[in-house]
């Protein structure tokens, strides 16, 4: 950490609050990991995150490598009245990972995956990406419910709820986390579960922040691949009515083993796209069958024929999980609106299509 002079940071009551070289010092002698302010090496990482559009810079960045740090950190905020954030995976479309001239808590350096294939359960690290548990838990052929993207971070996805490629089978992210280890507002160092702290469990489950700052997550597990049968399949958007209708007619009569988006965009320049599509109108599904009877199930689907592309195969879970990564890259403006809607009507496929 840089050691000269003072620092000033954003304060929880909007004033600024201005930090002596004892004061850091005292922080950092209480923890193991680093603490950065700008121009550190390991900054820019540290303060990256995946929305360009709310991308923002704090004061200071501790990086804990346990609770007890997470702990003297948070502590220290609450005493000395610091805006303080919480970066895990750094890809929460809103950005509030990332205080604007506050103390902000990067959690990468907390990775740690552990496997109990007996018990069925794995322990997160906070600063895990879905690919870390992905990774650990196939080597038994194993997996819980996470996201679409590899990249994203755990501790974001689950205490947003959380969804994916498993959601139909299983429920959503939260409904198979088992149990936290939680650091409170006081310092405390708390686990919860249905039988321990149920309330704080609650609440953390879908909740979103604010709540206290997890440091472990256990999930459930389940049997899943290694291999499943997934993919993308792309037309032209000239023939998004045909795709929309063949989607409703899927969606409408898929077992839970089966998982299926549409999707209507300008192609992106991902290496599966023929270079003539890049930044054309295409309108696609992206499945995935984590069950038996997978060609007769999607059967739908492959009677549209002539594709651009058809990614659709047996293939690793593993590589199902980050097969959208060339589709979701770093930095760019991102901004999102969702709905729900009981049915897919033609009403609802002719807005969908021509918004």
């Amino acid at each position: 950490m840089t050691t000269t002079g003072t620092i000033d940071i954003a304060g929880v009551e909007g004033e600024r609050v201005n930090l002596t070289l004892e004061q850091l010092e005292r922080l950092g002698s209480q923890v193991e990991g680093g603490l950065l302010r700008p121009g550190d090496q390991g900054w820019n990482d540290a303060v990256a995150i995946w929305n360009g559009m709310v991308a923002t810079l704090p004061a200071l960045v501790l990086q804990p490598t346990s609770a007890h740090d997470v702990a003297a950190a948070v502590g220290f905020a609450r005493d000395n009245g610091l805006l303080l954030s919480i970066k895990g995976g750094g890809h929460n479309i809103a950005g509030t990972s990332v205080v604007e001239g506050g103390l902000t808590l990067d959690l990468s350096r907390m990775r740690e995956v552990i496997v109990d294939p007996d018990a069925k359960v794995v322990h997160v690290g906070p600063g895990c990406q879905l690919g870390d548990v992905d990774q650990a838990t196939q080597a038994h052929g194993l997996a819980t419910v996470l996201g679409f993207v590899s990249e994203t971070g755990v501790a974001g996805l689950t205490l947003g709820g959380g969804f994916g490629y498993l959601t139909r089978r299983f429920g959503w992210t939260v409904d198979n986390l088992a149990e936290v280890e939680v650091v409170t507002a006081d310092g405390a160092i708390r686990t919860a579960n249905r039988d321990q702290h149920p309330e704080l469990f609650w609440a953390l489950r879908g909740g979103g922040g604010n709540f206290g700052v997890v440091t472990r997550f256990s999930f459930r597990l389940h049997q899943v691949g290694p291999m499943i049968t997934g993919g993308l399949i792309i037309w032209s958007a000239e023939r998004a009515d045909e795709v929309l209708a063949a989607y409703r007619e899927l969606t409408e009569s898929a077992p839970r083993e089966l998982t299926a988006a549409a999707i209507v965009r300008l192609a992106p320049p991902a290496p599966f796209v023929p270079q003539v599509w890049h930044g054309k109108p295409i309108a696609g599904i992206q499945v995935c069958h984590s069950g038996a009877n997978a060609d007769a199930d999607l059967a739908a689907v492959r009677a549209l024929g002539n594709p651009i592309v058809d990614l659709v195969s047996p293939k690793p879970y593993v590589a199902m999980q980050s097969m959208l990564n060339a589709m979701e890259p770093k930095w760019l403006h991102r901004y999102w609106k969702a709905e729900f809607f009981p049915g897919l009507s033609s009403d609802l496929l002719d807005a969908f299509r021509s918004s």
